[in-house]
This record gives structure tokens, sequence and C-alpha cells, in this order.
């Protein structure tokens, strides 16, 4: 089953050149989750042929115009293109309160239900959960209230193997070998022993989106052996006095958690526009953890079972 992120935008508060404001869609079987949508994202999700009335469920980690900015106008767009189907969208309080008042102010009437959850994002707590993953909150130390999401694909069942199988079981029983039990006959006699002829569970994968905040080591923690692993990465470390003004954290600093926290793949984004160049910024982050990657405009990260 896919489990695929696709980077949208990756600018911080300025865009610059080919990068855009904040926004990824991180794709689970056949299901996208939308996590945040900063200006123009609905442009980009055409761009990358993502159909965007497939969305159910929008994450949005705060209320900075270049995280959330692209809202209001792809909603508009579902609503124009006829959605009925409702959608989720989980955020910090008061995000209602915007868009309320933008569709007041632009006698707008969506044309499908919008079922909005406000997160604490001072805690670590499941926020939502369907049949593919759960998604809790991290809360991030940034200017106001802001929180990341890590998403945890839920545990996978044992896999049969077929050629080991005695025919004539019941759906009962196959269901139940897939659950890890072993199968009994009425009287509690053993008739197979689950290990026998199954094989352990493919990998339940897990992504941490860590947004604008400076550099928290307690997140190590929350975010531990996360197969991928997003940190802002908006400065490089000879400016962490302006990080720390701004609440933001640097390349290194990035590198460092994902070091603590033993993941196995880190991607750094939310670039200052102040960089023209790049690569001085995933050099800086390597020399803390080597296996980083940049989250560039369009870039899709696999991560396998």
């Amino acid at each position: 089953m896919e489990f695929e992120l696709k980077i949208l935008g990756s600018a911080s508060a300025t865009p610059f050149m080919d990068r855009h404001h904040t926004a990824q869609v991180l794709t689970v079987g056949n299901t996208p989750y939308l996590i945040d949508c900063g200006e123009d994202t609905q442009r980009r999700l055409m761009e990358h042929k993502i159909r965007h009335q497939r969305i159910q469920t929008i994450f949005i980690s705060h209320l900075h115009g270049d995280h959330f900015f692209g809202l209001f106008g792809l909603l508009g767009t579902m609503h124009l293109n006829g959605r009925t189907e409702p959608l989720r969208l989980f955020g910090p309080p008061g995000l209602d309160e915007v868009l309320t008042t933008q569709f007041r102010h632009s006698y707008t009437h969506l044309s499908f239900e919008l079922e909005f959850t406000p997160v604490d994002t001072t805690q670590y707590v499941q926020v939502f959960e369907d049949k593919n993953l759960t998604v809790h909150t991290l809360p991030m130390r940034h200017r106001i209230p802001c929180c990341g999401y890590l998403f945890r694909e839920k545990p996978k069942r044992r896999r049969l193997l077929p050629e080991l199988l005695p025919a004539g079981l019941t759906p009962q029983q196959l269901n139940a070998l897939t659950l890890g039990d072993d199968v009994r006959d009425e009287q509690g006699q053993l008739l197979i022993q689950n290990h026998s002829v199954t094989l352990e569970p493919k990998h339940a994968r897990s992504y941490a989106y860590c947004s604008d905040t400076l550099y928290t080591e307690s997140l190590a923690d929350l975010v531990h052996g996360v197969d991928l692993l997003y940190h802002e990465a908006t400065f490089l470390d000879d400016l962490r006095d302006r990080a720390l003004v701004t609440h933001h954290s640097t390349a290194r600093q990035a590198g460092l958690l994902a070091r603590r926290a033993e993941v196995h793949r880190l991607l750094i984004g939310h670039f200052s526009s102040r960089y023209r160049d790049l690569l001085p910024l995933l050099a800086e982050a390597k020399t803390m953890f080597e296996w980083t990657e940049l989250a560039v405009e369009g870039l899709s990260v696999s991560v396998a079972e």
C-alpha cells in the first residue's frame, strides 16, 4: 500500500522564485491528507495531478498566513465544482472564526459540510483516526499557537502462507490467524500454531511533520524512530540568534533533533528567501544527520513497508 509524501511548497514567510508557501500531501493507500495550505496550494495540486475533490481531511499547523492563506481559495473551488462530501478540518482555535468571517463577507455558502475540529497545540494527543492511520498533535514552540502532526499507520495483520494452510479452514479461522491467534477445536485442543503458517506483519509506517518551532529537544521523544521526519530549517546556524528571535530553527538544529530522535530519514524545509542556494542548508544539516534531504518543490518521498 502506498505511503508517499509530496512537497507542494517549502518557502517560509516570503515566497521566492520556485519556492511556494508551505503545503504537503501525504497519501496512504488511495487517501490523500493535506498538511498546511499556503497561498497557491490549489494550483500546485493541479500541477501534480492531485484531485482536490479526493481530499477528505486537512491539517493546519498554525495561523501564520504562509501556512493557511490558500485554504479559503481551495474551499471556494471545491464549492464551485459542486462538492457535496463533508470535509474534515483540523487546526488551532480561531481558524473557524477566520473562515466564517471570509464566508460571511463574500456571501459564500458552501455546498458541503465543513467539519472543523480545534486542536490543543500544547498537547501530544490523538486527534484523528480512520482505517489507514492515527494522527497525534506535536506541540511546537512558535510565536503563536502552533503544532505539528504525527501520522502513524495502523498495525498490520500477519501474512498467511497459503501453501502451508490445511484445506477447509473457515473465514473465521483464517481471520484469527491474521490477527495472530492459534486455531483450536471446540475442546480447546491446538489445531494450527499461528507462527507455523504466517509471516510477521509488514512494517507500519510513520511520518512526523514538525512545523514552525524553536529547537525543542523534547520533540525527540515524541517522534522517536519515525520513518520520515520533516523539520523546518529556516536559517543557517550562523543566524541562530535570528532563529531564536523569530521562533524558528536552523538546519543544524533540525539535523541534531533527527539524530537524537533516531529517525530513518529527515526532510528540511521552510527556507528563508535570503537563501537562493539551498545546498549550504543541506550540508549543515548533514553534519548532524547524514540521511537528510531538501524538501524541494515537487519532491515525492515513498516509505516502504
